[in-house]
């Protein structure tokens, strides 16, 4: 077997693979080097594939325990408390625009950041065991392969990983998948981008509306959140969509620059018409996932 099969089974596999990646990581930056790492190591051992599985299967192997050997290296784990979106500076926002149609029909849409968000409160053997089995359907047999464990040991896994997301996410498995972008939706973007001043975001926003930005505490309720996204900064923005729902990539110049950098992007999630929660990734790499850094002015 030469060594182009390799070149053709990672590009038919590399947009599943990398949405792999993020649900166990967390983010796209980190799914990058992910997703660098499964082609690295798979270029490696690429003698020794023997076709018994599919190279898709192997693949998601390597890129699986890729993830395992680098939560190894970190430091001891703490058990989190309240909702990771507030706390977790390793959540980020999955782009649109990397959805594309592919052989992974069942789980390619299963992005949904409350999901994405909830895995955070599995240790990594039980995300994985959890998003191998419950999101790709893998066996518990192949799970065990994999992990290097006895079936009755991943069940074990699943069912403390299950037990733990119960009380953080909806429990029909629909309910995980990315839900759809309405016209309504990206009217109220196209108002929330327009807007700068604090009245003009009231108007959109709800009553008990949030925005959450790690490591920053979040801002409560719609005075606070009306006054903080209307302060007299210089800031260019362009709406986008990301985990399903509408989002704003916000680029800020700051006095004595000609050029706006990319700071913030801003997921929204909207009820009954209205604003109800800005999840505000704030970083470069995040915005970096959406395309130019910078802003020319």
């Amino acid at each position: 077997m030469g060594d182009n099969w390799l070149d053709e089974a990672f590009d038919l596999h590399r947009r599943e693979l990398h949405r792999h990646c993020y649900r166990l990581a967390g983010n796209v930056p980190d799914a990058d080097d992910l997703l660098q790492e499964t082609f690295l190591r798979a270029w490696q051992a690429r003698d020794r594939f023997e076709g018994r599985a599919s190279a898709r299967t192997w693949l998601y192997r390597i890129a699986t325990n890729a993830f395992l050997d680098a939560r190894k290296s970190t430091a001891r784990r703490t058990v989190p408390s309240g909702d990771p979106l507030e706390w977790s500076a390793e959540l980020g926002p999955y782009p649109d625009a990397l959805i594309g149609p592919d052989t992974d029909l069942g789980a390619r849409e299963t992005v949904e950041l409350a999901l994405i968000a909830a895995l955070r409160f599995l240790p990594p053997r039980q995300r994985a065991a959890f998003v191998l089995r419950d999101i790709h359907g893998w066996t518990a047999r192949e799970v065990g392969d994999l992990l290097g464990a006895a079936v009755p040991a991943v069940n074990s896994l699943l069912q403390r990983g299950r037990d733990t997301l119960r009380s953080h996410v909806p429990a029909d498995p629909a309910d995980w998948r990315r839900p759809p972008l309405t016209s309504a939706d990206e009217e109220i973007l196209r108002r929330y981008a327009q807007a700068s001043r604090p009245a003009e975001f009231r108007a959109l926003l709800t009553a008990d509306v949030r925005i959450t930005m790690p490591p920053e505490p979040p801002v409560l309720g719609i005075a606070a959140v009306a006054e903080f996204l209307g302060r007299p900064l210089d800031w260019r923005t362009v709406p986008s969509s990301a985990n399903g729902r509408p989002a704003l990539i916000n680029y800020l110049r700051t006095p004595g620059e000609s050029v706006y950098r990319g700071l913030v992007v801003d997921v929204l999630r909207i009820e009954d018409g209205r604003i109800a929660e800005i999840n505000a990734f704030v970083g470069a790499g995040h915005v970096a996932a959406f395309g130019h850094i910078t802003w020319e002015g």
